[in-house]
């Protein structure tokens, strides 16, 4: 006979203190981890909603897809352009090779495009092909969220950084964000000229 087993009775449990005692735990986790969750989104947007033209633009840094690491606060005295798109958005895809004709055609005035890839690790190669052909370094996000800019909810969307790292354009402000040649020439020729 074993001494460690108790002789006294099982008390006898309540079920449905039982079951209100497990709701109640239950609650106070999912209410824990949803506050948790919502704090960051908030903080998220947050950052992303304090973006201001004039204002410091804050630093990004893209890791292309051939190994280097490019910081956009390193570019101080270029015209930035981080631009954020995905193989399967056909917008992006139509104003990728405008972008890339149009930075091709001012590098030497000091403009420099970042591309960030929203695609998913699987789609890769596709990503590869596209970036074949641009004139401008691309890399992989690797999720939705793209540091003090917040969520990438829409695309494509571009930010602009001036010569002095100010925020020059904020593509969450513009309704139809979409590169097109008149944009190009009202938002970022002029920063160019400076």
């Amino acid at each position: 006979m074993r001494s460690d087993i108790s002789r006294e009775p099982l008390a006898q449990t309540d079920p449905a203190s039982t079951i209100s005692a497990a709701r109640r735990a239950w609650l106070r986790a999912v209410l824990a981890v949803s506050l948790g969750v919502g704090g960051l989104g908030r903080t998220s947007a947050t950052r992303a909603a304090t973006l201001a033209v004039g204002q410091p633009a804050p630093p990004l840094v893209l890791h292309t897809l051939d190994g280097r690491s490019i910081n956009s606060a390193d570019l101080l005295g270029k015209v930035v352009i981080l631009t954020f798109w995905a193989t399967w958005c056909e917008p992006c895809r139509d104003e990728l090779p405008l972008l890339s004709a149009y930075a091709a055609r001012n590098a030497d005035r000091g403009l420099q495009v970042l591309g960030f890839s929203l695609d998913g690790a699987d789609d890769l190669s596709t990503v590869r092909e596209v970036a074949a052909d641009l004139s401008f370094p691309v890399g992989m996000l690797g999720c939705a969220w793209a540091g003090d800019y917040g969520r990438m909810w829409r695309i494509p969307v571009s930010f602009t950084i001036g010569r002095t790292g100010l925020l020059a354009d904020n593509g969450w402000d513009d309704k139809y964000p979409v590169w097109t040649t008149e944009r190009l020439q009202r938002v970022v020729t002029p920063l160019l000229r400076q």
